[in-house]
């Protein structure tokens, strides 16, 4: 039985890619029942091809057990354009058909969340609050333009 190609779906996150990997069907029944891969492999293992500007670069074979699973490749450049291809192959059958190549541009890189936003503004209008109450206190004393009586001839 030649296995595979799985579906593949990628996303872009800051600097990263996530691939979201869903095994091939199988075509075995068992009273009835259709048979997942892993169903009859037990563990699966899994290579995944990162196309880029740079060429090709196989990443180190992983192993699965469940049907649908992701994974993260970390460490890209971010806004560059990659393509992945992925093989699923089984202990005792080393036929496959890889998945056709997917693509996607890494995100940006990770900037200020929007909490972080809010906390900076609302720390901003508190200190701001904080400073006018105390250029207030200090005029109330007659620190800061004190209030100059004027001459009786003036008044």
């Amino acid at each position: 039985a030649i296995l595979g190609p799985p579906e593949v779906n990628i996303t872009s996150c800051p600097n990263c890619i996530n691939v979201t990997i869903k095994l091939p069907a199988s075509h075995f029944r068992d009273k009835g029942k259709l048979l997942s891969l892993t169903d009859l492999y037990g563990e699966l293992h899994y290579n995944i091809t990162l196309k880029s500007l740079d060429g090709e670069h196989k990443r180190p074979r992983q192993k699965t057990t469940e049907e649908v699973f992701s994974t993260v490749i970390e460490d890209l450049y971010p806004s560059r354009n990659y393509c992945v291809s992925v093989v699923v192959t089984a202990s005792t059958n080393k036929h496959f058909v890889p998945s056709p190549w997917v693509c996607v541009t890494a995100g940006p890189e990770a900037g200020q969340g929007y909490h972080e936003v809010i906390i900076a503004v609302a720390g901003a209008v508190c200190v701001s609050l904080m400073v006018v109450a105390v250029l207030k206190c200090v005029h109330a004393a007659g620190f800061i333009l004190p209030k100059i009586s004027l001459p009786l001839t003036l008044v």
